[in-house]
């Protein structure tokens, strides 16, 4: 795994870190903190932990990074509370982009990404639940896309929904621990988070490497990951 793209994932780490440090202690971070986490979500019981999975789905369906609400999620609730929050909040959002894929935007999208679901159908063919799993696992790619690609491929929603809620979880649990880093311990609990981020993206990487099976997912994350170069993806069928 290349050193570009743990120091991205590192930088994301800690700057989502100083801004919760900010919220604690500046003004500015107060009254953000009191307009919503406080005055909608923290302390609200059952209507605040829904508003917090509505608004974390429809801004991850549209593409926001996943992590800020896992983050969002440790910082109202505890480290459990908020990493079981942040991956449903995140599944929900993954529901919606695939929904809208699978039954709004096959035409629109066949053209846009027909070439990436192909890909997507041939990597997870075998093994649709585990290799979905893999896929998340994954510190590289992008999160949307590869919702929208599976929205247009052949998995089935079942395998696509359960395998991204298990992989979801060790990284929602890292900013969940950043998250909740601010208000207990913040230096144990931030390097708590980046050995876990490290030892799940080295992981997902190695996972990556030895189960594809001579498929790529895409071009980018094999550059990324320091894998073998792609071989030229296969014409996609046509429907």
């Amino acid at each position: 795994m290349k050193a570009r793209v743990i120091l991205k994932g590192l930088a994301l780490m800690l700057s989502l870190a100083l801004l919760g440090y900010l919220f604690k202690t500046s003004d500015l971070g107060s009254s953000v903190n009191e307009a919503w986490i406080d005055a909608r979500v923290r302390g609200h019981g059952v209507n605040g932990a829904l508003l917090f999975l509505l608004m974390g789905g429809l801004f991850t369906a549209i593409g926001l990074p996943r992590q800020i609400i896992a983050f969002l999620g440790g910082y109202a609730f505890s480290v459990g509370l908020g990493t079981l929050l942040g991956a449903l909040a995140a599944l929900l959002g993954c529901m919606l982009s695939f929904a809208y894929a699978r039954f709004f935007g096959k035409g629109l999208l066949r053209a846009r990404l027909g070439e990436r679901a192909g890909r997507f159908d041939r990597f997870i063919h075998d093994h649709p639940l585990s290799m979905t799993v893999l896929i998340r696992l994954l510190p590289v790619g992008s999160n949307m896309l590869t919702n929208l690609a599976a929205g247009i491929s052949s998995i089935r929603s079942v395998h696509f929904f359960s395998g991204t809620l298990l992989g979801y979880l060790p990284q929602t649990l890292v900013f969940a621990l950043v998250g909740s880093g601010v208000y207990i311990a913040p230096t144990l609990k931030l390097a708590l988070a980046i050995g876990l981020f490290l030892i799940s993206g080295a992981l997902g990487a190695w996972l990556y490497r030895h189960f594809r099976h001579g498929q790529s997912l895409d071009a980018q994350i094999d550059a990324a990951l320091d894998g073998a170069p792609p071989s030229a993806p296969e014409p996609d069928a046509k429907s």
